[in-house]
């Protein structure tokens, strides 16, 4: 993450996040790196749907698709690059080995991460599905997936 960090501070750009499953882990990671205020505006974490809806994504399509995709991602990011103004905007939302009774759908061990470019405004998507170990672990994979990500976007 700190390549990533470096890069952002010197390109003038910012990022903030808006995580579900992750509970802040990417936030985390990022501000664990010496020099992140330069670079991280703000951090939501929106384990629930209203929380989600509050913080710009439209209900109809968490309705449409579930709170559980691709397309809930891409809201959740470009909603939170709009919230704060900044250069890049990081969506998260999936589940990690529990079931959800306010959103019985979808798979287990399924994360689906968007990262919005507001300058391109182009969403860069993954699905993240190879998913193993305990909550800790799995979060930690997410977050060295959504890093080579950004490493290729930034």
């Amino acid at each position: 993450m700190k390549d990533v960090v470096d890069k952002l501070i010197k390109l003038n750009k910012t990022i903030s996040t808006m995580e579900s499953c992750t509970g802040g882990f990417l936030a985390s990671s990022i501000t664990n790196v010496e020099g992140a205020s330069k670079i991280f505006k703000y951090g939501a974490v929106t384990y629930s749907n209203e929380y989600k809806i509050k913080m710009g994504v439209d209900s109809n399509i968490i309705d449409k698709y579930t709170v559980y995709s691709i397309e809930t991602a891409n809201a959740m990011s470009k909603a939170i690059c709009s919230f704060t103004n900044s250069s890049y905007g990081v969506g998260i939302t999936g589940k990690l080995n529990r079931q959800d009774e306010n959103n019985p759908f979808g798979s287990n061990n399924i994360v689906y991460v968007s990262i919005y470019d507001k300058e391109k405004n182009h969403n860069y998507t993954i699905t993240i599905e190879d998913l193993v170990g305990d909550r800790e672990s799995m979060k930690q994979q997410i977050i060295n997936k959504i890093t080579i990500l950004l490493k290729n976007i930034v």
